[in-house]
């Protein structure tokens, strides 16, 4: 009898907007050639080269699924997703040949080299296969007793704030951003039913776009730093592929999902390219990096002198978030802007044991190296200090 346990069970297991930077790509940029690296920024409880031959097996196992007609109807519902793209996932396959894992001492190596159209949406599961079989070798039931304990604190916490709370002139807005980090395939659904049940006036959807479609909820999401990045090595002066990448999101979009996140080269070099046409066409900023306190004034500082109503806009923090942290965010704004916080890691692995800071980025596009200039230090991802230097150079970027 077969013990094998699948981590991935559909191919809409994955955040929402590896789909809605997957759509653009294919109508710009279908050849782009592409290599994604997966990063492990912390240290492991015991060495991540030991799941090599598991991981194996579930990506071997997930590269056999296929989208089903149930799962493309629901995907048709999204008016932002054009019926040429869902007629492209009908025929998609994930192909392991683009995939190579591999052992290098005691840390796992995984890179997806191929064409980005194919290549991009390994990331989330990925991440969450390694992450469920690292945590498959810990105490299960012990996790879920202090999982189900600190998940119901935080509910506490929210129920305490709705009694409690001053009036703010915007509502506490969460969202649930933790399948690349989640203990489990099963735990992440449990959370987000629970949340969904038990706090609905503050629990507002998830970017898990399965997990949406379950429970009635909400998919969230828009774009993340390699939509950005894959500008970068597209034929567009390095100086302009903001502009370029937000314009071709614009003409794509039309109106639909208007989140930009802003760190890829740093907040002050994103504003300067965030002009009066770009901060009216966009309903707000994500911020993932840097102190939140300060991006949060520097994006209603810009919109001020722009002259416009930052209550007409929104911003979403994303940052390594806990619950009391986003309360006290939520305090500071939400007389001035509405705001909405996704919360991940501390959402769907708080379990009482170290979490893994695991990543899994683009390293290249068209021959060419790509990187993120991050506003906090150690997540800045690129191997050739080159192009690093000359990036911080054409964008002021003097220190990470």
């Amino acid at each position: 009898m077969s013990t094998f346990d699948p981590v991935v069970r559909s191919l809409l297991d994955t955040d929402l907007y590896k789909f809605t930077m997957w759509q653009p790509f294919l109508h710009s940029f279908p050849g782009n050639q592409t290599v994604y690296r997966f990063v492990c920024r912390n240290t492991p409880s015991y060495p991540l080269a030991s799941l090599e031959r598991a991981v194996r097996e579930q990506l071997d196992h997930f590269c056999s699924l296929t989208f089903s007609e149930e799962e493309l109807a629901y995907l048709a519902t999204k008016r932002y997703l054009k019926s040429d793209f869902i007629d492209f996932l009908r025929i998609f396959r994930f192909q392991p040949r683009y995939l190579q894992v591999r052992s290098d001492g005691e840390r796992l190596s995984i890179e997806a080299r191929g064409p980005q159209i194919h290549v991009m949406g390994f990331e989330i599961h990925v991440l969450s296969i390694v992450n469920e079989l690292y945590f498959r070798a810990f105490d299960q039931q012990a996790a879920l007793a202090e999982g189900r304990k600190r998940l119901r604190e935080k509910i506490e916490l929210l129920q305490e704030f709705e009694r409690t709370g001053p009036a703010r002139r915007h509502p506490f807005i969460l969202f649930d951003f933790g399948t690349r980090r989640r203990f489990s395939r099963a735990w992440h659904e449990e959370v987000v039913a629970t949340l969904a049940r038990e706090v609905p006036q503050f629990f507002h959807g998830t970017s898990n776009i399965y997990l949406a479609q379950q429970y009635g909820l909400t998919a969230v999401g828009t774009m993340a730093h390699e939509y950005l990045q894959t500008f970068q090595a597209v034929g567009v002066q390095l100086r302009h592929f903001q502009r370029a990448a937000l314009e071709k999101w614009v003409q794509e979009y039309r109106g639909d999902l208007g989140t930009a996140v802003t760190d890829v080269v740093g907040m002050d070099a994103f504003l300067a390219d965030f002009d009066l046409y770009f901060a009216k066409l966009f309903d707000g900023l994500r911020h993932d990096s840097g102190d939140p306190v300060t991006w949060g004034e520097k994006a209603l500082a810009h919109y001020e002198r722009l002259r416009i109503d930052p209550h007409t806009k929104r911003l979403v923090f994303s940052d390594s978030l806990t619950l009391p942290k986003a309360l006290a965010l939520h305090a500071h704004f939400a007389e001035r802007v509405p705001c909405a916080f996704g919360i991940g890691t501390r959402l769907t692995n708080d379990m009482g044991i170290a979490a893994l800071d695991i990543v899994m980025k683009l390293a290249e596009c068209n021959g060419q190296p790509v990187a993120k200039l991050s506003d906090s230090p150690g997540k800045t991802l690129c191997d050739d200090e080159t192009f690093l230097a000359y990036l911080r150079q054409i964008f002021a970027q003097r220190r990470l």
